[in-house]
């Protein structure tokens, strides 16, 4: 985990306040609490804060191609660096460190704004081309590393990690966007590209912003959707072998690093997957951390435990009481904007105690969406079998089990936010994955791997 921030003339050069810049890099100590850098040029402020997993010696950031005329900034991981290095060198290019952050210089310079579809990872970074008098910006296609920008009256575009980045900077409005706001109270949440400040906005998942100085700002480029399409059924085995290489070769490639990792282990199937595939594909035992609850109503640490017994982890846990209420403010600082979850302390604590043994933790964020984890999603297949056993003309008379209507058209929110494109349901509220994006702003200094 990282933060990066930035500021960019749209319209000139004029000079970038170097103690201004200074404060938004700041905000976001907690971010990258091991070193923190400056880079400004005529027009151009680029700020970093770094917490060091790969290439801990000479990774530091803004790193910059072989004539100093592409610089970036970047949050994240590009797990396939190390097959994608081999490729550039082919094609000339000179490599100074042994970072992945190095790699994006690089394939920007060979594949331009389609780099991107290039790099599997989690990433957000700001790219700087000088001679074309370019910046871009990127976020990755699942939306794991979080990226804000505003443009302000002035043509100054601000752009940062967090959101605190831009306030710091001072100069954007405070204006509450009422449309956020509505999204909040219907999904618990400000859904991208809203901000709860009309004037700033996210970059979504799987989009680029490319910003040509002396141009108006364009409209985010989708670079990357979800496809359905499939090759056909596939039996029961192979459904399982097929899922079970997917996750051991996911869960491999974010155990590239050189600080000690770690997980953190609730028990249930998706964190319980990841430790178990950590625990096969690691020579030491896996270091797992676990929350406990005071109430015995809402604690399930015992099946936590049975896991890490069952694969001989360091398992360490904390209890967090129910009246645990001394984070409210933290966590409003944390998040910037309004969000609803109930798991938003235990997951700071899990974070905090995460630290105190790794730099670095897997998570498990959206397992029970994708194995029927919870327990409504076995009762809707109750449901819908009864509905199937009952004739049709008792389905149209007892209303518990008529068929739920479907949606005609989009929410009017939907259709004000996007009315170029099909409407699309929104995702539901568990499959957002969005403690991910709180724990990668833990104040303790960790990283999350969700």
């Amino acid at each position: 985990m990282c933060g990066i921030t930035g500021v960019f003339d749209t319209r000139g050069r004029r000079e970038i306040d170097r103690a201004q810049l200074q404060r938004m890099n700041e905000s976001q100590h907690h971010r990258g609490p091991d070193e923190g850098s400056l880079h400004i040029e005529p027009g151009l402020g680029l700020g970093h804060r770094r917490l060091s997993i790969i290439d801990v010696s000479t990774g530091q950031q803004p790193i910059f191609n072989e004539d100093g005329s592409v610089v970036v900034i970047y949050n994240g991981e590009i797990y396939n660096y190390q097959e994608l290095i081999p490729e550039l060198v082919a094609l000339g290019h000179v490599f100074r460190t042994k970072s992945d952050t190095e790699v994006i210089v690089h394939a920007w310079e060979t594949w331009g704004e389609d780099c991107v579809k290039r790099f599997r990872g989690m990433f957000a970074f700001a790219l700087w081309d000088r001679n074309r008098e370019t910046l871009f910006l990127a976020r990755d296609r699942l939306a794991v590393k979080p990226l804000h920008y505003a443009l302000l009256d002035d043509g100054t575009l601000l752009f940062g990690s967090e959101l605190k980045s831009l306030l710091a900077h001072g100069g954007l409005k405070h204006d509450i966007d009422p449309l956020a706001v509505e999204e909040y109270f219907a999904l618990g949440y400000v859904a991208e590209p809203r901000c709860i400040f009309r004037q700033a906005r996210k970059l979504p998942p799987a989009h680029t912003l490319c910003v040509r100085r002396g141009q108006p700002l364009p409209a985010p480029r989708e670079y990357w959707d979800v496809s359905f399409s499939g090759a056909g059924p596939v039996s029961l085995e192979e459904a399982c072998a097929e899922l079970t290489t997917r996750l051991r070769e996911s869960v491999r490639l974010r155990l590239i690093s050189e600080v000690p990792l770690g997980a953190f282990l609730s028990g249930g199937v998706d964190s319980s997957a990841v430790v178990a595939t950590m625990a096969q594909l690691s020579t030491e035992p896996v270091n797992t951390c676990s929350i406990a609850f005071d109430d015995p109503v809402y604690n399930e640490s015992a099946f936590a435990q049975m896991v890490a017994e069952r694969y001989k982890t360091r398992h360490s846990v904390e209890t967090v009481r129910s009246d645990d209420f001394g984070l409210i403010d933290t966590l409003a600082r944390q998040y910037d904007e309004p969000y609803a979850d109930s798991s938003a302390i235990p997951t700071y604590r899990v974070c905090e105690l995460a630290r105190k043994h790794v730099t670095v933790a897997l998570s498990g964020d959206g397992g029970d969406e994708s194995f029927g984890g919870y327990r409504r999603y076995s009762l809707h297949m109750m449901e819908e079998r009864l509905r199937a056993a009952l004739p049709l003309s008792l389905r149209r008379t007892v209303p518990w089990v008529a068929p739920t209507p479907r949606p005609t058209g989009p929410p009017a929110c939907c259709a004000r936010r996007r009315p170029s494109r099909a409407w699309r349901a929104p995702r539901s509220r568990p499959i957002s994955i969005r403690c991910r994006s709180f724990a990668g702003r833990c104040e303790t200094g960790s990283s999350v791997r969700g």
